[in-house]
């Protein structure tokens, strides 16, 4: 036992399994040599001993990181891979526009609405509100072919999100967020017959009976 007990505490204490090397995958919009910069300080544990609750606060004080994992190759490698958010839009904000992510996090703060990027518009309900994600669920339903389309995206409840695309204005009366996917599906195939700059409005807040309105 007591045998055992000398191996066990060689293997851990070891500097041969000591942590040596870090490396930050999965980065764009995050410098990877920040990333590594802020979590260097337990360079030399051993990897048996490395402190994950201190690797995740480091790693929170990047807000474009949602999540990450960790891999470690022997003898002394750590692998962090990195999943950064993704803006779904804008909304207004005191200092310009705040580019956030499908939770509801700034991403980033710019003077001028960035080009690209719907204008997620929900009044004063904010982004904790179920119009917001409402609104949300809706922009993540849509075919990327759709939903480069879209220029400003409404609601005052859950219940009534409206769209307005660009080149030519239309706009989707969307309805809840409840069979988003049914109703993508709908939409895009009215576009198609419609022609992408037809003066239109859809309803497709009843997707088994969508309605095309002349504007």
């Amino acid at each position: 036992m007591g045998v055992l007990v000398a191996l066990l505490a060689v293997a851990v204490y070891s500097p041969l399994l000591a942590l040596r090397t870090i490396t930050v995958e999965g980065t764009k919009a995050v410098s990877a040599k920040e990333v590594t910069a802020a979590i260097d300080g337990q360079l030399g544990t051993p990897l048996a001993l490395f402190n994950y609750d201190t690797l995740r606060s480091q790693l929170d004080a990047f807000p474009l990181i949602r999540s990450f994992v960790t891999e470690v190759v022997p003898p002394s490698t750590l692998i962090v891979h990195i999943v950064e958010r993704s803006p779904v839009g804008a909304v207004a904000s005191a200092n310009g526009f705040a580019i956030v992510d499908p939770a509801g996090v700034i991403l980033n703060t710019t003077a001028r609405r960035a080009d690209g990027v719907p204008l997620i518009d929900v009044g004063n309900a904010g982004t904790d509100s179920p119009a917001f994600s409402a609104v949300v669920d809706v922009l993540l339903s849509l075919p990327e072919s759709v939903r480069s389309r879209v220029d400003v995206a409404t609601a005052t409840s859950k219940d009534d999100v409206q769209l307005v695309l660009r080149d030519g204005g239309q706009r989707v009366v969307w309805g809840s967020a409840e069979r988003s996917a049914l109703k993508a599906r709908v939409l895009q195939e009215l576009i198609a017959v419609q022609g992408a700059t037809a003066r239109v409005e859809y309803d497709v807040s009843a997707p088994l009976s969508p309605v095309v309105r002349s504007r």
